[in-house]
């Protein structure tokens, strides 16, 4: 039996391709080692789930197996988005729980997401795990369970979970985009409960995403959102990522609200009824967030980028509401402090619903109009980017502007920012730059652009 491939053990997850760095004899070794862990933590009970990817099925079952052979109590609650599996936690009291799903990555991929007593496994936990399944023989094979794996459905109770938190206002129209998605039956059924009138597209769950990829933060993936919103009159559309930990949102003019700006109209509501508290958000976030957060009333905390590092985070400083730009929201007000975009789109709903004088579009138009560039992706190799990294630190020692080393550099200066930081996940470096109007942000990316120059790095597109 071969060892899983070393590219799978990522981060905050683990990803691979399925046929090619990632087979059913690796789920079950990941289920047998997830099982020690379980165990060494005084647990013996894990819910599993699966997303709507062609390979998931059979990932689950070697998934369970593994497990079973482990010595766990397992409970298997069926196919449906990533935060149902963390809510099922929750619900079922269990000791550990994964997810079997590839997120928004292409539909070959597929990947395991993980909890160990409700908290994110992820960092050293998935380095220790994959090193204990490398040194597993070969008697370890792929084989059927000695148990019985427990079937519960927590479809329902999720759903009635979801609208607990719901405030009702005036009736909007609203376009819901699962995207072929993890979240398609379970936004079906519950904006059947919602008052108002919503229209679903792409709602039928298909692993190969025959519409678009399901990716709310490419503007290419919401095109088919923007024109339906447009048709229907609508006062916002809603998009999911492939397994519904990630939001996305367009006002009724078909306009992108990111991210940062997601979490701003969230973050009004939250600071009225918890005055001073924590807000969070990611290095990649606008400097306009961090401000009105602070003109609020709040705190603005700046944390590192990855889901799992904020969860953590926010269970630290016992902050209420955190964000990324990637549209992961994380609501520890009323709710479990994980990403579920699905609860996002509900509060986000209740607060609309409940303006009185304004919409979405108006409140849109009335944000800070600073001028910056979108996340800019581009290829460095894992071995290199790193050192990228540490050498555009060491270049930045008695330079202009205040240097944030949080996670990469975040560079500012009066009247703008940029950010270079490598990507947990991928071969890649992350970059982006924000200034006070276009004169500004072509100095800043022109500053930016010199340093990957002097570290020998292509100058992206963008730049």
């Amino acid at each position: 039996m071969t060892k899983p491939h070393p590219s799978i053990f990522r981060e905050y997850d683990i990803r691979g391709i399925f046929g090619q760095t990632l087979y059913e004899q690796d789920a079950y070794k990941i289920g047998f080692g997830f099982s020690k862990f379980v165990r060494e933590a005084g647990g013996d009970k894990v819910v599993i789930g699966f997303d709507g990817r062609l390979s998931s099925p059979a990932l689950v079952e070697a998934l369970a197996a593994g497990l079973i052979e482990g010595g766990m109590s397992v409970v298997d609650v069926g196919r449906g988005p990533t935060p149902m599996l963390y809510y099922s936690s929750h619900h079922l009291a269990a000791d550990g729980a994964i997810m079997v799903t590839g997120s928004h990555n292409p539909p070959d991929h597929n990947g395991f997401k993980m909890m160990l007593q409700n908290k994110p496994f992820f960092g050293p936990q998935i380095k220790a795990l994959g090193a204990s399944l490398a040194d597993m023989d070969d008697a370890a094979e792929l084989k059927p369970a000695a148990g019985i794996v427990a079937k519960e459905s927590v479809f329902d109770a999720y759903v009635a979970r979801l609208l607990q938190d719901f405030r009702p206002g005036r009736d909007l129209t609203v376009v819901w985009d699962p995207g072929n998605g993890a979240t398609g039956e379970v936004a079906e059924t519950l904006t059947k409960r919602l008052p108002g009138r919503h229209v679903l597209i792409n709602e039928t769950i298909d692993g190969t995403f025959p519409n678009h990829h399901p990716d709310p933060t490419d503007p290419h993936t919401l095109t088919q959102l923007i024109e339906r919103v447009a048709a229907e009159k609508a006062d916002f559309g809603v998009a999911f990522d492939g397994d519904g930990d990630r939001i996305g949102i367009i006002d009724g003019l078909g306009r992108i609200l990111w991210g940062d700006q997601i979490l701003v109209l969230l973050a009004e509501e939250v600071l009225k009824e918890r005055p001073g508290a924590t807000i969070m958000a990611d290095v990649k976030a606008s400097q306009a967030l961090f401000d009105q957060i602070a003109e609020m009333g709040g705190q603005p905390l700046m944390w590192k980028t990855g889901h799992s590092l904020i969860k953590t985070k926010m269970a630290e400083t016992k902050a209420p509401l955190a964000g990324e730009m990637s549209g992961h929201i994380f609501f520890g007000d009323r709710y479990y402090g994980f990403d579920d975009a699905l609860y996002a789109a509900i509060r986000f709903l209740s607060i609309v619903a409940g303006w009185t004088d304004q919409t979405l579009a108006a409140r849109y138009d009335r944000m800070p109009k600073l001028v910056n560039t979108p996340e800019l992706r581009f290829d460095c190799p894992d071995e290199k980017k790193f050192s990228v990294i540490d050498g555009v630190k060491a270049r930045l020692v008695g330079g202009e502007g205040s240097v944030n080393d949080l996670d990469g550099v975040r560079v500012t200066h009066a009247d703008g920012w940029w950010l270079l930081r490598a990507s947990n996940t991928q071969a890649v470096l992350v970059a982006r730059c924000e200034g006070k109007d276009l004169e500004t942000l072509a100095r800043l990316k022109a500053e930016l652009a010199g340093h990957l120059t002097a570290a020998g790095i292509e100058v992206p597109a963008g730049l």
